[in-house]
């Protein structure tokens, strides 16, 4: 089914819903871990998602990570907030409803909200149905805002309900956390293309980038002393063994990182220590030692880099707010 019919499927279309205003499950494809395991230890060289990463212990470890000191992303966007709250709330304007892309940190949105003027309504979108409902629900609840959810993965394009949140209100875009690096630079304009598809004209689309720096300051915040992010990259390695019943030594393998130019970027590793091999389902898939599986990724942009990605879709960046000491900004992009 193409993503458009998907989208105006009626049957995907719960109004309301609970507390919500609405569900529109899109019913993006369930993710296979046993298939996807296979698949990137078969490939060369060897990757796997970084949406594994985050089983319960795994969201814990980052969580933890985001309370480092080393670790500059969440306070420095959470800074920026607050220091522009006035500025950023009068670019975006009054009486918007803000659709986000991937709804997880209540803090966030209700920051943003809290410095929106007469704000109409929030929608988030996630791929997993269960952990969207239970955190939309409880969103609305707490706020008393029309909200509504949307479960779709970022390649969807989604005919939002206007009606049922409000038909006067402009959609803002929201996509925090620099979560745009995470994705490759192919993905993230086809991204930004289908959220211009989604929130239509005169929309506005408020973007967290961290931005290139100083390789020693992406290493202490990637490779911390404290070892917190080695146990979370690492800790795929239990996840593949007990939920899959593969057969592996999980103290043969250590955790390491790259930083690239030309863009930067840190790239995230496991890596073999001497040779060792993972069986899984009568296949075994040996790594020689000091061979490595790709988990993550984390791309940092410059300003041009942004607008040349830019360029390939509808958005235009027109408000930038940045924090000098530890590059990163916050961008309001317009579609005209």
């Amino acid at each position: 089914m193409h993503e458009q019919d998907r989208a105006a499927s009626p049957a995907a279309l719960s109004s309301p819903y609970g507390d919500l205003a609405f569900l529109l499950d899109l019913d993006p494809p369930a993710s296979d871990f046993r298939h996807d395991v296979h698949e990137g230890l078969a490939a060369t060289p060897k990757r796997l998602s970084p949406m594994y990463l985050y089983d319960e212990r795994g969201s814990l470890f980052f969580q933890k990570i985001t309370t480092l000191e080393t670790y500059y992303p969440t306070r420095t966007e959470r800074s920026l907030f607050e220091d522009n709250a006035r500025a950023i709330g009068e670019a975006i304007g009054p009486g918007r409803a803000v659709f986000e892309y991937g709804a997880g940190s209540p803090e966030k949105i209700e920051l943003l909200l809290s410095l929106m003027q007469d704000p109409r309504g929030y929608v988030g979108m996630d791929i997993s149905r269960e952990f969207l409902i239970e955190g939309m629900q409880a969103f609305a609840a707490r706020t008393g805002l029309p909200v509504g959810a949307v479960c779709a993965d970022f390649n969807d394009i989604a005919t939002l309900p206007k009606d049922l949140i409000d038909p006067e209100a402009a959609w803002l875009g929201f996509f925090p956390g620099s979560t745009i690096g995470n994705i490759s630079t192919d993905a993230a304009g086809a991204l930004l293309r289908n959220a211009a598809a989604t929130l239509g004209r005169g929309a506005a689309f408020l973007l967290g980038v961290d931005l290139e720096k100083d390789p020693d300051v992406l290493r202490l915040a990637y490779d911390e002393p404290a070892g917190v992010t080695a146990e979370f990259i690492l800790n795929i390695l239990p996840r593949i063994r007990d939920e899959l019943g593969a057969s592996l030594d999980i103290g043969a393998f250590k955790y390491e990182i790259d930083i690239r130019d030309n863009p930067q970027r840190i790239e995230m590793y496991v890596t073999a220590v001497d040779a060792t091999e993972i069986r899984l389902d009568g296949r075994a898939y040996g790594f020689d030692a000091g061979e490595r599986m790709q988990i993550s990724r984390s791309q940092k942009y410059s300003l041009e880099g942004l607008d040349s990605l830019l360029d390939s879709t509808p958005w235009r960046r027109e408000r930038t707010w940045i924090d000098e000491a530890c590059p990163y900004a916050l961008c309001l992009l317009g579609n005209g």
